[in-house]
């Protein structure tokens, strides 16, 4: 795990996640972690090709997938299926405590049949965006013990496989009771279009954006596009930007040393003051105060020398 960009959604140019695995030489991802209001990773839009696993701890959340917001109470877990548009969010001033677990789904692919038989009519299913299992639900207790018992067994690649198969085969059992597994069918063509104006706005966001080019990059009406951007992250086009920047500023400040004027540049704000005024908008604090926070916490987190006696 790189601990430069650990709380932090790096994306690609496309807007797909690059997921901060355990192990660069392992696709997976598992961790014991929490949300509340204005952290950098709440209401982050993106996508990945690993399937998203979330099981809350304490307290309550939601995701929103594909625009459609999925409550979560304690004891509840989440499963997002590939290239699903999602973000986390706070349902309340309190927050919620979760178990996350992020793999590649090919890393159940032993064979093609394997990967025709059971993997792909989950990960290729346009009906199965994501799956909540709830305590009413059957097999709900046992995702949370196999959710739960990853956490010591996060860098052992072996085992984490192993329990890999077993949530998976939860989840084709789960899918074959609500009756969504079925042949292969072709992707969502307004989903598409969205992920290309995502896109977009990732490969120009240093300047300055209209509502005008934002819909012509994926050659639809400005109405379509405020329609779109309503549906999958809930806020305007332009609020999507500002969002963006803002994230992309905490990125900087995290990551450099970089003056306050250069980061503004970077991140396509006209100033100083500017930037500082919608970063707080976002965070609920300054650039500078989020700028201290994280150093502090980080200086906390780091491990101290230790001196033979």
């Amino acid at each position: 795990m790189n601990r430069d960009i650990m709380g932090l959604i790096i994306k690609r140019e496309d807007g797909s996640e690059i997921v901060n695995y355990d192990d660069p030489q392992f696709p997976s991802y598992i961790f014991e972690g929490w949300v509340k209001p204005n952290v950098t990773w709440e209401r982050v839009p993106h996508f990945h090709e690993d399937i998203e696993m979330c099981t809350v701890t304490k307290g309550k959340m939601a995701y929103s997938v594909n625009g459609k917001t999925v409550m979560l109470h304690e004891g509840d877990t989440i499963f997002i299926n590939s290239n699903q548009i999602h973000y986390s969010m706070c349902i309340d001033d309190v927050g919620a405590r979760y178990i996350i677990f992020i793999a590649h789904p090919g890393i159940l692919n032993a064979s093609v049949a394997v990967e025709m038989q059971a993997i792909r009519p989950i990960t290729d299913n346009k009906d199965l965006p994501y799956l909540r299992f709830r305590d009413i639900d059957e097999m709900t207790e046992a995702v949370y013990q196999l959710m739960y018992s990853l956490l010591p067994i996060r860098h052992c690649a072996f085992e984490v496989t192993k329990q890999f198969y077993q949530i998976w085969d939860l989840v084709m059992k789960r899918s074959e009771i609500i009756g969504v597994l079925g042949p292969e069918e072709a992707p969502d063509a307004r989903m598409q279009t969205f992920k290309n104006m995502m896109h977009y706005i990732s490969n120009n966001y240093q300047r300055t954006l209209t509502l005008e080019e934002i819909a012509g990059s994926a050659n639809i009406s400005k109405s379509l596009c405020n329609l779109l951007f309503k549906q999958y992250v809930g806020e305007s086009p332009i609020n999507y930007v500002m969002h963006f920047r803002a994230r992309k500023v905490a990125e900087y400040l995290r990551s450099s040393n970089l003056s306050m004027s250069e980061i503004a540049n970077l991140s396509g704000f006209s100033g100083v003051s500017y930037m500082s005024e919608t970063f707080k908008k976002c965070f609920e604090c300054t650039p500078r105060e989020y700028r201290k926070d994280w150093r502090e916490m980080a200086r906390a987190e780091a491990p101290q020398p230790q001196f033979e006696e």
